[in-house]
């Protein structure tokens, strides 16, 4: 099997090599002036150990990456565990295939079972292509009222980029929105022919200009944890650690959870939103999304 002209492991490449320069390589600086920002193929290809006319047929789609290649692709353009995983990922994805039916997102149980029970620290489940699928009363405190949110908008990255309140509240945006669009690259990776992944990427690439340049630099990201900074408008700033289980069986679904140290402001804040949306008497929501 061939991969298409416009494969997304070609793609990668090409924007990965765009992003090096010669001397952050090893490599001298060529006598000619360069037309374009990055490495030449040529310089890649050298890098790798294989032929110039090899390496520029993997990023025309011509041919296929064998598991030798890979492993010189990513010394050669010095990708770190994400990139690699992304690679691969393309890489074994490649060629035409047909095109299976996805069924639609239901919360496994489990999931259900775990947010019920997570009463004072703001979580949420996430489904394929980021899609939010479940939340709880912190939650809403925190970021925003999402069952007021229409379902087929009820997207983490769609939400980041487009929503005032949602966009506001991160201190650091610049920094989450990359790593969510790196986030969303990986799902793409994992299903590139899914429908309603390629609607939120098409509207936000024509809606905003910060999205289409870093979709267009084929970042991964996989990352389980971190750190998130937040400016609430009614409790102030908040430090809160991050972190991410995706469910066994394969169905994409994430549960991420966002906690503080106790004692700290943070914590002390989250309690103080906790308590306010609980006289509120909001519940949990959960709704699942179309295909």
């Amino acid at each position: 099997m061939r991969q298409t002209p416009d494969s997304p492991l070609g793609a990668f490449l090409r924007a990965r090599r765009a992003q090096l320069t010669p001397q952050e390589c090893g490599l001298p600086e060529a006598d000619t002036p360069r037309r374009v920002a990055g490495l030449r193929r040529e310089e890649v290809a050298r890098l790798a150990a294989i032929s110039v006319d090899h390496y520029t047929r993997l990023e025309q789609g011509r041919v296929l990456a064998s598991a030798s290649v890979l492993v010189t692709l990513v010394r050669a353009l010095r990708l770190d565990d994400d990139q690699k995983t992304y690679l691969y990922e393309l890489a074994a994805r490649s060629g035409a295939r047909p095109r299976r039916r996805r069924s639609a997102q239901q919360v496994r149980p489990a999931m259900r079972r775990l947010l019920g029970r997570l009463t004072d620290t703001p979580a949420l489940v996430l489904g394929r292509r980021l899609d939010i699928l479940a939340w709880n009363q912190a939650a809403t405190a925190l970021y925003t009222d999402f069952a007021a949110v229409p379902a087929d908008r009820r997207n983490y990255v769609y939400l980041l980029f487009t929503d005032p309140v949602v966009r506001e509240l991160h201190a650091a945006w610049e920094h989450d929105a990359r790593d969510a669009v790196a986030a969303l690259r990986t799902a793409a990776a994992a299903d590139p022919d899914d429908p309603e992944l390629a609607r939120v990427v098409g509207t936000l690439t024509i809606r905003d200009p910060d999205f289409r340049t870093w979709w267009a630099e084929h970042r991964g990201n996989g990352a389980g944890y971190g750190t998130k900074h937040y400016r609430h408008p009614l409790v102030g700033d908040l430090t809160l650690d991050c972190d991410t289980w995706t469910s066994p069986d394969g169905s994409g679904q994430r549960l991420m959870v966002l906690t503080a140290e106790t004692g700290t402001p943070s914590h002390d804040a989250l309690r103080i939103l906790d308590s306010w949306t609980a006289r509120e008497h909001l519940t949990p929501r959960t709704e699942d999304l179309p295909r």
